[in-house]
């Protein structure tokens, strides 16, 4: 049965660290600002861990190892970039990490590898049955705690998406199909011999659990490789007959292998298809199932599609609200409303302004926008600027501006139609609605001043920070549900390293305007003059300038 872990730490006589540190050492280790005091404050304490119930039942039994503290160590293994044995190496030995954790004592136990590891297990298990992220949950969780701490406003918003390679190897054609068969017919090698294969589908089973498929390829030409991809097609469909999904945990996978590469014809022949026919959305590697292709610009990525969501207003802090990971082949303007309604459940105020790129606009964006209300404002659309400029008016009647020729003409509705028609030299020419607001949004993009748009620009430092210890864009993980988890426990540590960079005085001076009080805006002005005064003390020699109530 699920039980929460208490909050609250009490001291030991003989084992705090305080009675090994003193001076300097002591001071930092307590000083309220440090980052570790903070992220015990501001990440740990608001970590609600009921969340996290449906995991513990009474067949599973209760944790035993604090829930915070397990999330906690996989925050700061994904902030570092550390390597689980460095992280089960700080949570020992390092006493900032272990009171970051809220581990005040040197004889707090920390939660063992296999702890650590069922846990990671069990959420993955969960979201499979159920289809709910409960990292998403205590993102949204956190982070609605520390908007509300440091009043962030969220009016305007922006996002951007980053593709991330899948933690699997490039494979060819025939490599992904040997690949697949081999798992399999692993899984079945004992029951191969009951069912009736000629002997040289036998030895054909035999070679492939002997040697991988990178091998094949190598010392084989190009008609030999094309030949044994027949080869494999056929035992693949005699095999997928003979067996079902009860067999082994790769009959799934092989039976879309299969689907995606070869197709059945009348007479029972299997035939492979042409590559212009294999979808992206195909299956990449039998390791990741989930991960689909995707060539964007020349970025070739088997992998996944990861759209961020922040704030972007004029004041000091500003928080990521939503992370969203797709497969990679999800174009950029599927994850415009579901990320505003997230973050609109984390804001304190109603959303104002979105600025994106073009590749969030449609027209169902546009629309779900101005429903709500929402400025979305893109820095340009997709696709060339046409040669003419459409103008529509109140009566329904379209001006019609040639670009080239600079002549103006009058446009024919159609009856019964959302159509106009203009008569060029060679043939008539059709507008669409769809075409008219286009061209309107156009307009409305060119006469955006720069500084407006250059809003959008900075959330792509947002998105390097969030794949930063990924250089190669290829994640340390396989699967759809992994990356999830993966992209929220980075959001959160990327929140909080800007908390820690938020500089106090401008905290203070933050409220200060935001309090009506005459009383308390004179108490937090006397505390503002008490920091001032401070950091004269400690910083006599930096140039220094006090902060001033205006």
């Amino acid at each position: 049965m699920f039980r929460k872990s208490t909050n609250k730490t009490q001291l030991g006589i003989f084992s705090s660290p305080n009675l090994y540190l003193s001076g300097r050492s002591e001071s930092f280790y307590e000083k309220k600002d440090a980052w570790h005091n903070l992220f015990r404050v501001h990440v740990i304490s608001r970590i609600d861990e009921s969340i996290f119930k449906p995991l513990f039942t009474e067949q599973t039994g209760s944790p035993n190892a604090s829930v915070r503290v397990l999330i906690g160590m996989m925050i700061l293994k994904e902030g570092n970039g550390w390597s689980d044995q460095q992280l089960f190496e700080h949570c020992r030995f390092n006493l900032l990490v272990r009171r970051a954790l809220g581990l005040v004592n040197m004889d707090d136990a920390i939660p063992t590898e296999s702890t650590y590891y069922l846990f990671r297990k069990r959420i993955v298990e969960y979201e499979k049955a159920n289809t709910i992220n409960l990292f998403e949950k205590t993102f949204s969780s956190v982070t609605a705690g520390q908007v509300s701490d440091f009043n962030v406003s969220g009016k305007s918003i922006r996002m951007d998406s980053k593709l991330l390679g899948s933690n699997i190897a490039w494979l060819s054609r025939y490599e992904l199909i040997h690949e697949t068969l081999r798992l399999f017919c692993q899984d079945v090698k004992d029951t191969l011999i009951t069912h009736s294969l000629s002997p040289s589908e036998t030895m054909l089973v035999e070679n492939l659990l002997k040697e991988k498929g990178n091998k094949v390829v190598y010392r084989s030409t190009h008609d030999e490789v094309k030949t044994k991809i027949q080869e494999l097609g056929w035992l693949t469909y005699k095999l997928i007959q003979f067996f079902n999904s009860s067999s082994s945990k790769h009959y799934l996978t092989l039976n879309r292998v299969f689907s995606d590469q070869f197709i059945v014809d009348e007479n029972k022949i299997v035939i492979a298809r042409s590559k212009e026919e294999i979808s992206s959305q195909s299956v990449q590697s039998p390791h990741d199932t989930d991960c689909h292709y995707r060539n964007k610009d020349g970025n070739q990525v088997k992998g996944y599609s990861i759209n961020v969501t922040e704030s972007c207003d004029k004041q000091e802090l500003n928080l990521i609200t939503h992370v969203d990971v797709n497969v990679v082949t999800t174009p950029d303007n599927d994850f415009l409303q579901n990320s505003i309604n997230e973050t609109k459940e984390i804001i304190v105020n109603a959303i104002e302004n979105l600025h994106a790129d073009g590749a969030y606009h449609s027209s169902g964006n546009q629309e779900f926008c101005r429903k709500e209300n929402i400025d979305l404002i893109i820095n340009a659309i997709q696709g060339p600027k046409g040669r003419y400029d459409l103008f529509l008016d109140k009566d329904n009647q379209l001006t019609v501006v040639d670009t080239i020729t600079n002549e103006t003409v009058i446009a024919k509705k159609q009856n019964n139609e959302d159509k106009w028609r203009i008569k060029t030299a060679e043939h008539y020419r059709y507008f669409t609605t769809k075409e008219i607001t286009a061209c309107s949004l156009r307009r409305k993009i060119d006469a955006i001043p720069q500084e407006i748009l250059n809003i959008r620009n900075n959330v792509e430092a947002t998105i390097f920070q969030l794949g930063f210890h990924y250089n190669n864009s290829k994640s340390r993980y396989r699967g759809l549900i992994k990356h999830k988890m993966w992209a929220n426990i980075r959001c959160l540590w990327v929140n909080f390293v800007r908390i820690v960079m938020l500089n106090p005085i401008t905290m203070k001076i933050n409220r200060f305007f935001q309090i009506n009080n005459p009383k308390t805006k004179f108490i937090f002005a006397i505390e503002v003059a008490i920091i001032n005064f401070k950091v004269f003390l400690l910083e006599p020699k930096n140039n220094y300038r006090k902060t001033q109530f205006v």
